[in-house]
């Protein structure tokens, strides 16, 4: 699998920790939302950056 195939996987599976945490636990609260939505980008780009961001 190339390198896009890596980013997409790792998009989708970002996008379904959004989704799954967004359901689980803040549903109907907003800014707790958006915070752990914010955190939990911030630790995929952290990630992708220690493991993915050198060519």
């Amino acid at each position: 699998m190339g390198r896009q195939g890596v980013i997409a996987l790792y998009v989708l599976a970002i996008i379904a920790v959004i989704v799954g945490v967004d359901f689980a636990f803040f549903r109907h609260r907003f800014w707790e939302r958006l915070m752990v939505n914010i955190g939990v980008v911030l630790v995929f780009a952290a990630f992708y950056l220690r493991f993915f961001g050198r060519p």
